[in-house]
């Protein structure tokens, strides 16, 4: 059939933020499955939301579109869906960058 696009891999995440509490943003640990995060955004209006997902893509190194909040938009404990990736290409970003 023409026109029909292979679907593109997706993984999740799990991640627990932690607004407000870094002079700068970054990597707190890995607690089972869950990637802890310190974070320079407050979490009003948004904002630690935006800057989770701007420093996870920088992270991984995709673009920020390709990331969304999924479940815990309200909460400290997230879900994150990234698009382009498998989990084990997640992981193994993550273990590049040290985490």
């Amino acid at each position: 059939m023409a026109g029909k696009t292979a679907a593109q891999p997706q993984a999740t995440l799990s991640v627990r933020v932690q607004p407000r509490l870094a002079s700068r943003n970054e990597v707190a640990g890995l607690v089972g499955e869950t990637l802890k995060i310190r974070l320079t955004a407050p979490p009003v209006e948004g904002e630690a939301n935006d800057a989770c997902l701007a420093f996870l893509a920088k992270l991984l190194d995709l673009a920020p579109s390709r990331l969304a909040i999924i479940q815990g938009a309200r909460s400290r404990t997230k879900v994150i869906r990234i698009t382009g990736l498998t989990k084990n290409e997640v992981h193994a970003r993550l273990s590049h960058k040290g985490v």
